[in-house]
């Protein structure tokens, strides 16, 4: 493997290994021996399904707005906020009315998310 492999571009829309999460929610997945990124966009007001995994999630608020479900809270965020979702606690994500993109990094990766497909897998 060339190390020109390794190498990625996060606007790239065909770069990264495609899945459609919900209805207007989609990711690119970038996976790696001990972590996994993905990318998130979600069209004006699409949500996805709550949803809980083993693994711990960061996330990143990389363009509009949105509002994140974590546990029982729901907590505004906009461009630039970061937030840790251990594992097993029920989440999701509401976008606001310009859409937004989210960038997630899951460590360990994710089994299910290592093939293209769709859905969240564990809920």
């Amino acid at each position: 493997m060339s190390q020109k492999d390794e190498f990625h571009n996060i606007d790239d829309p065909s770069d990264g290994l495609f899945r459609e999460l919900a209805a207007g929610v989609t990711t690119r997945i970038f996976s790696g021996e001990q972590a996994m990124l993905s990318v998130v966009t979600l069209a004006p007001h699409a949500q996805g399904t709550l949803h809980h995994h083993p693994e711990e999630q960061w996330g990143v608020l990389l363009d509009g707005s949105a509002i994140r479900v974590q546990g029982d809270e729901e907590i505004p965020v906009k461009k630039g906020d970061f937030w840790r979702t251990p594992g097993n606690v029920p989440h999701t994500m509401r976008a606001g009315p310009d859409g937004a993109r989210v960038l997630d990094i899951f460590s360990p990766p994710r089994p299910e998310y290592k093939k293209a497909g769709s859905g969240f897998g564990t809920t």
